[in-house]
């Protein structure tokens, strides 16, 4: 196909990897409707198979995590630049650098703009002059934008209480949902012996009270394993050492398997997903658990509690109290395998009747469809 000829939409993040990881599906129907799909991210390992997809990547510099506004305005001077040359009918802006630099020179340029906010980081969970300017950022740049969608329905009320965002212009989706024909199992057994914490090694996931409720259940039970999946290193203020991490491992009942690319074979070797996060947009790791008939323990927070019935498909916990993390643990190994299992079949109806990407594209493709005119 021409790519002159045809719609041009521009998907934008901090990193290729989400873009990888949360919005695959999206691409995939964006590409089979016949849009010309364009990247524009850091380039990381993830920029091969979005380009074996048919898609056309432009690497941008962010320092995700930086706080220097002075710097980040460059950013808006490369976007302008790069969209000067795509020249799209629309952008799908994911991520909180992206959302406010990406919008600036879309608002410059007269494009129009949809935006996902995915999660609200420390600018709204710290009370900083650099977090002022954030929302002041939020402010100016959402409030043109042509929709913004929002994965919990507190974060949209924090967005419209702040008159960050007009409530006419946004709604909520289910995350970026999940694949509920790959991410299948026929779960006929669960012994409640392998707990799954699966996410980056961040303090902010909850991953030392994962640890020390462990420990406490290893004192009693030799015969449970605590296995650990994600990122090591990441680069965010609340990262886990190697230091720390190998002084739990130092116990062979925790296992640390790295980042992996197969987290399918991770969930049906568990039995249990643990999440104690002290904050999501809407935890994928969450949605993939309860698709694969995995109980569920997580957190009573935005992002967390939106997948979990409490006494259904698993147990919402206290955030950052390991005690309570415990308590919930020794719950769900004295139930029976029969109530196990029971659980992670009323999970996976939540994941096909609530979180099937399906569900989550047809939102994007309905506001596309209004704002790509023919």
């Amino acid at each position: 196909m021409d790519h002159k000829d045809s719609k041009r939409i521009v998907i934008t993040a901090n990193t290729s990897w989400y873009l990888f990881n949360f919005r695959m599906g999206l691409l995939k129907e964006l590409i089979r409707q016949d849009f010309s799909v364009y990247a524009v991210a850091p380039k990381d390992e993830y920029v091969r198979p979005l380009e074996n997809l048919g898609i056309i990547f432009y690497d941008l510099k962010i320092n995700s995590k930086g706080t220097n506004f002075t710097e980040d305005i460059f950013i808006i001077r490369d976007y302008i630049k790069i969209f000067k040359k795509i020249k799209p009918h629309l952008i799908l802006s994911n991520t909180i650098k992206p959302n406010i630099y990406g919008n600036f020179a879309a608002q410059f340029l007269k494009i129009p703009v949809i935006n996902t906010v995915s999660g609200l980081g420390t600018i709204f969970i710290k009370k900083t002059f650099s977090s002022y300017i954030g929302r002041l950022l939020y402010f100016i740049s959402f409030h043109k934008t042509n929709w913004v969608f929002f994965q919990n329905s507190t974060d949209r009320d924090l967005f419209i209480q702040g008159r960050l965002v007009n409530c006419k212009f946004s709604s909520v989706i289910a995350g970026s949902g999940v694949d509920t024909h790959k991410f299948y199992f026929n779960r006929s057994a669960n012994k409640g012996k392998v707990f799954l914490f699966a996410g980056r090694l961040l303090g902010d996931k909850g991953i030392r009270e994962y640890i020390e409720a462990a420990k406490k259940i290893i004192k009693a039970d030799n015969s449970i394993t605590f296995i650990i999946i994600g990122e090591l290193g990441s680069n965010n203020n609340t990262a886990i050492s190697s230091v720390e991490l190998n002084e739990w491992l130092e116990n062979p009942q925790i296992i640390y398997k790295g980042k992996t690319n197969d987290i399918i074979s991770e969930l049906i070797k568990a039995d249990v997903m643990v999440l104690p996060s002290y904050r999501e947009g809407l935890s994928k790791s969450l949605i993939e658990a309860a698709a694969m008939k995995l109980p569920i323990i997580t957190t009573n927070v935005p992002g967390c509690r939106d997948v979990v019935i409490h006494g259904q498909n698993g147990y919402l916990c206290k955030v950052k109290d390991s005690d309570d993390l415990y308590l919930k643990m020794i719950e769900m190994i004295k139930l029976t395998e029969t109530e196990r299992i029971e659980m992670g079949e009323f999970g996976r109806n939540i994941a096909v009747n609530k979180f099937d990407e399906k569900i989550v594209i047809s939102h994007y493709l309905e506001k596309i469809a209004l704002l790509v005119k023919n």
